[in-house]
């Protein structure tokens, strides 16, 4: 098999792969943690044991979907760190980023943290704690270098830096998780509130000489 072959048959197998994401994204918009394997592979007009020949068992397709929000979710958190704003104005803008996409895709948000709600019968669920804690540590990581690379945190920087960088995701997704669930105050109302009890450490750091600035 020759190098242009294997070229065409990697692209025509990345293409069936996003394909069959976005069936199955069709499904969780509409099935919320309760989306099972039959759900999705009849969404793609294929079988099941086709599904699994792509992702290996339901394990394996979370994954690929989780990996895809995030890398949405962590690509929209950047730009809200990045606009030509101040300091408090970024802060707020991150907290509300992560709020306004769980408010937005409810049904994902569910199926992503909470899968274990979910499971039909002969269809094994998920287990929460082993899929969606490497979100979380994930975003955590994430941020904690964006902390590191724009604030001078003065000796032990670093691991002040994920200290907070994986407080902050914590906060947000507990939160968040909280709020989607009761709605007790406006989306609004609690940016304020998360961004008033951040602000204090964070509005006293200074930008890391060279660095991007925060």
């Amino acid at each position: 098999m020759d190098t242009t072959q294997r070229t065409d048959q990697q692209r025509s197998a990345d293409r069936r792969r996003r394909e069959l994401l976005e069936a199955a994204d069709r499904v969780v918009l509409r099935d919320g943690p309760h989306a099972s394997m039959n759900a999705i592979a009849a969404e793609a007009g294929i079988t099941k044991p086709i599904l699994y020949r792509h992702f290996g068992d339901k394990g394996g397709l979370y994954a690929a979907l989780a990996m895809r929000h995030t890398d949405a979710l962590l690509d929209s958190l950047r730009a809200a760190l990045d606009a030509p704003a101040d300091r408090r104005e970024r802060v707020e803008a991150t907290l509300d980023t992560y709020l306004a996409a769980i408010e937005a895709r409810p049904q994902v948000y569910r199926f992503l943290m909470h899968p274990a709600e979910g499971g039909q019968p002969g269809d094994q669920g998920f287990d929460v704690g082993k899929h969606s804690a490497p979100l979380l540590r994930r975003m955590g990581e994430e941020l904690a270098q964006v902390i590191e690379e724009r604030l001078d945190l003065g000796p032990g920087g670093q691991q002040l830096a994920r200290v907070w960088g994986h407080g902050i995701v914590g906060m947000m997704h507990a939160a968040g998780d909280w709020w989607l669930g009761e709605r007790p105050c406006s989306r609004a109302e609690l940016v304020r509130s998360l961004a008033d009890l951040l602000w204090g450490r964070l509005a006293a750091a200074g930008d890391r000489v060279g660095g991007p600035g925060f």
